[in-house]
């Protein structure tokens, strides 16, 4: 009897399933490592599938020597308020990003109406204005009854507000935090969720790989819709998210020069590949990169280990497969990698 080969099954890469993968819950990074550039990295290259274990201190080692480095200097701002309904009521408010001067998108967690007001420390109130179908509000922030501009808010949410961490870090924010969820190259406020790959890098690290490599930053403000689970079963169903970025003369000249490109990070591919999409220099980026979407000009990527099923590990795929992202994350597991935005890193040559 001749027994048949049993065929191996593809995974669909428009398929939301496709991306779901078992993490145990002891593998989540709950706390940064100290120093932050004794991470793990793992090295993933594409021409012979190859991985090699080591730690993020040896990242210069191994970037190709002609390769030119794009980061994203944005700022995470304290983002978490918590305050108070006039019915005492307790009310939780995560600032998502600015929509004009006055008018700030956000979620808040608890009933509200629209023309309702809110309560916060330092004589802040917050009225509703209002209640969008995908669970964001739109509000005017006030100081003493004066109408705030988004930039005269952010000094008041260094006092009153929070670092907001990932919910999946299942605790709440400390001191540490304040330092620890930002990148030490970090200059322009606005991100309300930090730009993960950058975390890694000691001041000195960073400096030693600049002087090494033509570099340049650009400016991509992480909105909470980096976290947004993909709901639809076909993943290009899924409204992407949209961000405020804002690319460098420098950035610009690098992205048209035909030297090879690094990303630290997926917001940095994110609005290289954006660039290359709409040739805008600023605005609201929404590209949704994924093995159909493949990056165009982006040729290596720094990133961290994602949420399954997310956009995030959609863009990794969008470089190495489906297949291949399942077995470089297995084998992560199995090595007891940390995951998510406390967690190790990946390059991918």
């Amino acid at each position: 009897m001749v027994r048949m080969k049993k065929k191996r099954l593809t995974k669909d890469p428009l398929l939301t399933s496709s991306y779901d993968y078992h993490l145990p819950d002891g593998l989540i990074a709950t706390h940064p490592v100290h120093p932050r550039d004794h991470a793990r990295l793992l090295v993933y290259n594409r021409i012979n599938k190859s991985i090699i274990h080591t730690r993020f201190d040896a990242l210069a080692q191994f970037i190709p020597n002609h390769c030119a480095l794009i980061f994203n200097d944005t700022k995470v701002i304290k983002a978490r308020l918590y305050g108070k309904k006039a019915s005492g009521g307790s009310v939780e408010l995560l600032i998502n990003r600015p929509l004009d001067a006055h008018t700030i998108n956000v979620y808040i967690k608890g009933r509200v109406k629209e023309k309702m007001q809110l309560f916060f420390d330092n004589n802040i109130t917050v009225r509703v204005n209002t209640l969008n179908d995908d669970g964001s509000r739109e509000v005017h922030f006030f100081h003493d009854k004066t109408l705030l501009r988004f930039e005269a808010l952010l000094p008041i949410l260094d006092t009153i507000g929070h670092i907001p961490l990932p919910p999946y870090l299942g605790r709440d924010d400390n001191s540490e935090d304040e330092s620890e969820y930002q990148s030490v190259f970090a200059l322009h406020e606005g991100a309300v969720a930090a730009p993960t790959a950058s975390l890694h890098f000691t001041d000195e690290q960073f400096k030693v790989i600049c002087a090494a490599h033509t570099h340049a930053f650009l400016t991509l403000h992480v909105g909470s819709g980096t976290f947004k689970p993909v709901e639809a079963e076909i993943i290009t169903d899924h409204p992407m998210h949209s961000e405020f970025f804002a690319i460098s003369p420098d950035a610009y000249a690098l992205i048209q020069s035909d030297q090879p490109l690094l990303c630290i990070g997926t917001t940095a591919t994110r609005t290289v590949e954006y660039h290359m999409t709409s040739g805008e220099l600023n605005g609201e980026a929404n590209i949704f990169l994924h093995p159909n979407n493949p990056p165009q000009r982006v040729n290596h990527l720094l990133t961290n280990f994602h949420l399954p099923q997310s956009t995030l590990l959609m863009l990794v795929a969008s470089f190495i497969g489906v297949e291949e992202t399942h077995r470089i994350y297995q084998e992560a597991i199995n090595e007891e990698y940390r995951f998510f935005s406390y967690g190790d890193a990946m390059l991918i040559l």
